[in-house]
C-alpha cells in the first residue's frame, strides 16, 4: 500500500502548512488551559466551598455531558462551514464561557458553565484532525497531528505553572481574576488564524486524498448511517472510547491525587503536576515521528501505523503499576510515561483518521469517535469521584492500565486493516 495520498494540483506551500499546524497546536493549548483552570484551582475550590470529591466529579461530569452532546454536532457543523469559520466561532463561544466562570460562587453554577465549555470545546480536536487530514499526506501526518495535539499537553503544562505557582501564589490573582487573565489571553489567537487558514473552497482544492478514498463529490454522500456502520470507523470510534478517558483522568485529577493523596503542598502541585504532562507533551511529537518513520521503514501505513499503536499501547498500561509505587518522583516518572504512551497514541490515531476518509468526512468520524471518547469519559469521571471517596485511588489507577490494552484489541480485531474505508459510494 503507497504511504501517501495523493495531491491536487492546487497546493499550499510547506511553511503555510506548517504556520497552521503551529496556529492549531497553539488553539489546543489555550483550550486546554482554559479548561484546566478550574481543574488546577480544584484543591482551593473544594478546600472554600467544601465540595467533596462526589460533588467535585458532578462538575467534571457535567463538562463530559457537554463534549458528548457536542461532538456530532460539531463535527457536522465543521464539515458543513469549513474548518476557518468553525474553528473560530467555537473558540468565541467557549472563550466567552470560560470567562463567566469568574462570576459564580456555587456548585450548580460551576455545573452550568461547564457543561456549555464543553459544548463549545469539543470541536477544537475535530478541527484540527480535518485540517491535518487535508494538508498533509500519510508519510508526515502522524508527526503534524503530533505537534498539533502537544498543544494540548502544553497547555496542561503551563496550567498548574501559570495558574498555580505564578497567578495565585506568586502574584497574589484571585480565583475570579485568573478565570479572566486566562481567558483574554486566548482571544488574540483569532487573528492570525482568520489571516492564514483557507477558505471552505479552497481547502477543498488543496486537500491531500488518501488512496483509494471516495471523491469530494462521493464524500459528501456519505450518511451517517453509512459512517458508522463501517468497521474502520468503528475501530477510530473505539480507540476513543478505550484511550480517552486517561489523558482527562490525568488532567483532572492529577492535582487532587498529588495533593490528598500524595500529601503535596499547592506549590510543589504547581510545579510537580506539570511534568507528566510534560512527557505527555513529548509523547506527542515523538511518538509522530515515530510512527511516520515505522510507515517509510515497513513501506506500509497499515503496517506502521499498528506498531505505532502497539508501542503507544504498551507504554500506557503503565498506569496500573502506579497504587505500587512509594517513592513519589517514581510515581511522577512512571506517570509520565503512560501519558507519553497515551499521546503516542492520539498522534498515530490523527494519523490513522486520514488515512481512512478524506478531510470532507473528517469532522464527522471524529465527531463519531469523540461522542464515544466523551461518553467513556463521562462515565470514568463520574466513577472515580465515587471510587476515590468510597475506597481509593487503586481501583482507578488499576483501570486506567487495562484500558489500552482493550483499545489494542481494537485496533487488530476491529479495525483489521488501517486504509481507505468503503462506502460504496465513489
Amino acid at each position: 500500500m503507497s504511504t501517501s495520498g495523493t495531491a491536487n494540483s492546487v497546493s499550499l506551500s510547506s511553511k503555510t502548512r506548517w504556520a497552521i499546524v503551529a496556529l492549531l497546536s497553539a488553539s489546543m493549548a489555550i483550550n486546554l488551559l482554559d479548561r484546566q483552570i478550574i481543574n488546577v484551582l480544584a484543591p482551593i475550590l473544594r478546600e472554600s466551598y467544601k465540595w467533596s470529591a462526589t460533588q467535585y466529579a458532578y462538575i467534571a461530569v457535567a463538562f463530559q455531558i457537554g463534549m458528548m452532546i457536542g461532538q456530532v454536532p460539531a463535527g457536522s457543523f465543521m464539515d458543513r462551514v469549513g474548518t476557518r469559520i468553525g474553528l473560530a466561532t467555537i473558540f468565541a463561544a467557549w472563550s466567552i464561557v470560560g470567562g463567566a466562570q469568574a462570576f459564580v460562587a456555587s456548585l450548580s453554577g460551576f455545573i452550568v458553565l461547564r457543561f456549555l465549555m464543553g459544548l463549545t470545546e469539543c470541536g477544537n480536536y475535530t478541527a484540527g484532525i480535518k485540517a491535518i487530514a487535508g494538508l498533509f499526506p500519510g508519510a508526515s501526518r502522524s508527526t503534524a497531528g503530533g505537534v498539533f495535539n502537544a498543544g494540548a499537553q502544553l497547555g496542561s503544562v503551563i496550567a498548574p505553572l501559570f495558574v498555580l505557582a505564578l497567578l495565585r501564589e506568586r502574584l497574589g490573582f484571585s480565583v475570579s481574576l485568573a478565570f479572566i487573565f486566562t481567558t483574554a489571553l486566548g482571544l488574540i489567537w483569532l487573528i492570525p488564524w482568520l489571516a492564514i487558514f483557507p477558505d471552505k473552497e479552497t481547502m477543498a482544492a488543496v486537500s491531500v486524498k488518501p488512496a483509494g478514498a471516495p471523491s469530494a463529490t462521493s464524500a459528501t454522500s456519505v450518511t451517517l448511517g453509512q459512517l458508522i456502520r463501517n468497521r474502520q470507523v468503528l475501530g477510530l470510534f473505539l480507540i476513543r472510547v478505550f484511550s480517552g478517558p486517561i489523558t482527562t483522568f490525568y488532567w483532572t485529577w492529577l492535582p487532587q491525587y498529588l495533593r490528598t493523596g500524595r500529601g503535596m503542598s499547592f506549590l510543589a502541585i504547581g510545579i510537580f503536576a506539570s511534568l507528566p504532562n510534560l512527557f505527555g507533551m513529548t509523547g506527542n511529537v515523538v511518538g509522530g515521528l515515530l510512527t511516520d518513520r515505522l510507515v517509510k521503514i515497513t513501506g506500509s501505513i497499515d503496517r506502521g501505523r499498528k506498531l505505532g499503536f502497539a508501542g503507544a499501547f504498551g507504554l500506557g498500561a503503565l498506569s496500573m503499576v502506579m497504587p505500587f509505587v512509594a517513592n513519589d518522583y517514581v510515581a511522577l516518572g512512571l506517570m509520565g510515561l503512560a501519558l507519553f504512551g497515551n499521546q503516542w497514541v492520539a498522534a498515530t490515531y490523527i494519523g490513522a483518521v486520514g488515512d481512512i476518509v478524506p478531510q470532507q468526512l473528517a469532522g464527522r468520524v471524529n465527531g463519531i469517535a469523540g461522542f464515544g471518547d466523551s461518553t467513556s469519559t463521562l462515565v470514568a469521571m463520574l466513577l472515580t469521584g465515587v471510587i476515590v471517596d468510597r475506597y481509593s485511588y487503586t481501583p482507578v489507577f488499576l483501570g486506567a492500565g487495562i484500558l489500552p490494552l482493550f483499545a489494542m484489541a481494537s485496533v487488530f480485531f476491529v479495525m483489521r486493516r488501517i486504509e481507505a474505508a468503503d462506502f460504496g459510494n465513489r
